[in-house]
C-alpha cells in the first residue's frame, strides 16, 4: 500500500490514506488531470484557495524500470488558466518512491501569510515547519541550508523568490541524483507560484531508514522482461545520441531547416549556429573540465544531463539543454554557450522557466528595449526579476503580458504560455501540437517525428502525427521519462512490464489508451474553464509571415486542426 498526504495549508492539517496500487489507473500526469476533474472548480483562481498543488510519481516508480521516477507536479495554471501538468527528472520522485508515497496534495490557503517547509523524515513522518529563515532565498542557497539542517541524504523540491513573488514564470526546482543541486526545473505554468500561493518554500525528502517495497503481480515475469527493456534502451540510437550530448542535438537538426527560432521566430537561418550546436557543446565541456553523459535520476540509463563549467573550471549549471540554448541564444540573436549556462545558472537559482524566458527577453527586443544580441542587457533583465524591480516584476509574468503592455505585434503564445523553440511554419507538425494541447504551446505534449514511408509534407499527415505523439507523450507522462519512452519505440516490452507488475491482460491499446483518457480529462476541464476551439490556434503572423529561409507559412486551417483528436486511440495504436 502507497501513501497519500493532503496538506492543508490554512488550517496546518496532514491527513494520510493508504492506496492499494494496483486500483491505480494512472501516474503522474493521469493522476492530475483526474484529481483535478473530480476535485477542482475550473474557473478557480489559480492562486486562490480552491486550486490544489498536486506532487506525485508515476505507475512504474518504485520498480528498476529506467527513468520510472519521473516526478510530476500540477494544478490550475496562472500563465494558461488551464489544467497544468509539469514533469521533471532529478533524485525526489525515487526518494518519493522509497518513502512509499503516492501524492502529495496541497489544498487550501493559509491566512495569516505565515510561509512552511514540508519535511518528510527517515522515519517516514510527514510534517509542516516553520520557514521563515528561508524567504527571500533562491534555490541554490537554499538546497545548501537544508542539506545543513537535514543532512547530504534528502532531495529538495523548492521555489526561488519567483515562486514567493507570484510570477507566472515560476518554477519549482529538483535537486539532482547525483550532483544534488537543484538543476532540474519544473518549468511551464508558473506552478512555482502555485506553491507560493500555499506558502510553502520546500519539500524536503529523507531516504527513509525501511525502504517501501512494492509488490508485484508476478515478479519473475517483470524480472524478465525488465531485463529486456534495459537491454532494448541500452541499445537504442535515441539514447547513445542524448548520452553523448543531450537535447543539443536539436540545434544540428532544426537548425538546416529554420525550424530553429531566430529573432522572435523570424524564420530565418541562424548563421551562428555553429557558435551553439552539439560540436561546440563538446568542445566546450572537454575546454572547461565538464562532463556529459550524466544521469539525473538513479537508475536511467541514458544519461542525458551534462556538467558545464566556467572557464576557471568551476560548477556552473547541469543540464543545459536545447530550449535554453535555443530560446535564450538563437531566439535573441546570441551565439555564446559561456552566456547561456550563466543564464541557466541564474534561471534555475531564481526559479524562471528558460523557455518563457527567452521569449520574453525575445518581446523586449523586438519592442526596442535592448538590442537584438545583447547578452549583456537580456542577462540585466533577468536580474531584474531576481531583484524584483517594477520592471522585472512585469517581466516575470511572461511573454504575453510583457508584449502587450510593450505594443508588441508578434507575441509567440498560444493560451497564454510561449511557443517552445520549434518554428511551427517549418515543422508544422509542432505547429498542430501547440495549438491544440490543453498545456498552451508544449513541444513535450507532442513531439512530431518524421516517418519513414509517410508523406510527411502532408498537412493531414502532420494533424495525424500531432495526434499520435501526443497520446503517446501523455502516456510516457503517466509512466516514465518521455526519453526513456521514446527509446523504447517499436517494442512492446514495456506490456509484459505492466504486467509483470499489475497482473491481468495487457496490450498497446490498453497502454495508449492511458494517454488518450488522460487528454481527454484535460481538455474537459479546460473547456468548463472556458476554452474554445477559437483557442486552438497560433499567433496571426505564422499564417501570414512568410518564412524568409524556406518560404513557408503554417497553412494547416481550423477545420484540419480540430480533427487532431478524433479517433485518438484507433490512430495511435495503428501507428504501434
Amino acid at each position: 500500500m502507497v501513501k497519500e498526504y493532503r496538506i492543508n495549508t490554512r488550517k496546518r492539517e496532514i491527513k494520510v490514506r493508504e492506496i492499494n496500487e494496483n486500483e491505480l489507473e494512472f501516474g503522474g500526469r493521469g493522476l492530475i488531470a483526474k484529481i483535478m476533474s473530480e476535485e477542482v472548480e475550473p474557473k478557480c483562481d489559480p492562486l486562490g484557495a480552491e486550486n490544489k498543488f498536486i506532487v506525485c510519481t508515476g505507475l512504474l516508480a518504485g520498480t528498476s524500470v529506467p527513468t520510472a521516477h519521473r516526478l510530476s507536479v500540477g494544478g490550475k495554471s496562472p500563465l494558461t488558466g488551464g489544467i497544468k501538468e509539469s514533469n521533471s527528472g532529478g533524485g525526489a520522485g525515487g526518494a518519493l518512491a522509497r518513502q512509499g508515497i503516492k501524492m502529495l496534495i496541497f489544498e487550501d490557503k493559509p491566512a495569516d501569510g505565515e510561509w512552511s517547509i514540508l519535511v518528510i523524515d527517515k522515519k517516514g513522518n510527514v510534517e509542516l515547519k516553520d520557514a521563515g529563515q528561508y524567504i527571500g532565498l533562491n534555490n541554490y542557497k537554499l538546497v545548501e541550508l537544508l542539506k545543513d539542517k537535514f543532512g547530504d541524504d534528502i532531495e529538495v523540491i523548492s521555489i526561488g523568490v519567483s515562486g514567493e513573488r507570484g510570477y507566472k514564470n515560476s518554477t519549482l526546482q529538483v535537486t539532482e541524483a547525483v550532483t544534488g543541486y537543484p538543476a532540474r526545473a519544473l518549468a511551464r505554468g508558473g506552478m512555482g507560484s502555485v506553491l507560493g500561493s500555499k506558502k510553502i518554500k520546500a519539500i524536503v525528502i529523507s531516504d527513509p531508514e525501511v525502504k517501501y517495497e512494492r509488490e508485484f503481480a508476478d515478479k519473475e515475469k517483470y524480472n524478465k522482461a525488465n531485463q529486456k527493456l534495459k537491454n532494448y534502451m541500452r541499445e537504442s540510437e535515441e539514447t547513445k545520441r542524448l548520452n553523448r550530448v543531450g537535447t543539443m542535438f536539436n540545434v544540428d537538426a532544426n537548425a538546416p531547416s529554420a525550424a530553429l527560432p531566430v529573432r522572435n521566430f523570424r524564420g530565418e537561418f541562424f548563421e551562428d549556429v555553429d557558435k551553439i550546436d552539439s560540436e561546440a557543446m563538446v568542445k566546450k565541456l572537454n575546454e572547461n573540465g565538464g562532463k556529459s553523459g550524466i544521469p539525473c535520476q538513479k537508475g536511467c540509463l541514458i544519461g542525458c544531463s551534462n556538467i558545464y563549467n566556467d572557464k576557471n573550471g568551476n560548477y556552473l549549471t547541469s543540464g543545459l539543454e536545447y530550449e535554453t540554448v535555443a530560446m535564450c541564444g538563437a531566439n535573441c540573436d546570441i551565439a555564446n554557450l559561456d552566456y547561456l549556462a550563466e543564464i541557466s545558472r541564474l534561471c534555475d537559482d531564481i526559479g524562471l522557466d528558460t523557455i518563457e524566458t527567452g521569449s520574453t527577453i525575445a518581446i523586449c527586443m523586438e519592442a526596442g528595449k535592448i538590442e537584438w544580441g545583447d547578452k549583456e542587457a537580456a542577462l540585466g533583465l533577468i536580474k531584474e526579476m531576481k531583484e524584483g524591480t517594477k520592471f522585472g516584476q512585469l517581466l516575470g509574468q511572461g511573454t504575453e503580458i510583457v508584449g502587450k503592455e510593450l505594443g508588441v505585434e508578434r507575441i509567440p503564445t498560444v493560451k497564454g504560455q510561449s511557443l517552445p523553440s520549434f518554428d511551427p511554419r517549418n515543422q508544422k507538425g509542432m505547429g498542430v501540437t501547440f495549438a491544440t494541447t490543453a498545456m498552451g504551446a508544449d513541444h513535450t505534449t507532442g513531439i512530431t517525428l518524421v516517418i519513414e514511408g509517410m508523406d510527411n509534407m502532408r498537412n493531414t499527415t502532420q494533424v495525424v502525427l500531432s495526434s499520435v505523439m501526443q497520446s503517446s507523450s501523455a502516456t510516457a507522462d503517466n509512466m516514465m521519462c518521455l526519453f526513456g519512452w521514446f527509446s523504447l519505440l517499436g517494442s512492446e516490452y514495456i506490456v509484459d512490464v505492466l504486467e509483470g507488475i499489475y497482473g491481468g491482460e495487457w496490450d498497446m491499446e490498453r497502454v495508449i489508451g492511458i494517454g488518450v483518457r488522460t487528454i481527454m480529462m484535460e481538455n474537459e476541464f479546460n473547456k468548463k474553464a472556458g476554452f474554445t476551439k477559437e483557442d486552438d490556434r497560433l499567433p496571426d503572423f505564422f499564417y501570414k509571415e512568410k518564412s524568409p529561409a524556406t518560404g513557408a507559412v503554417f497553412d494547416i486551417s481550423q477545420e484540419e486542426i480540430s480533427k487532431v483528436y478524433d479517433n485518438l486511440l484507433v490512430k495511435s495504436v495503428i501507428i504501434y
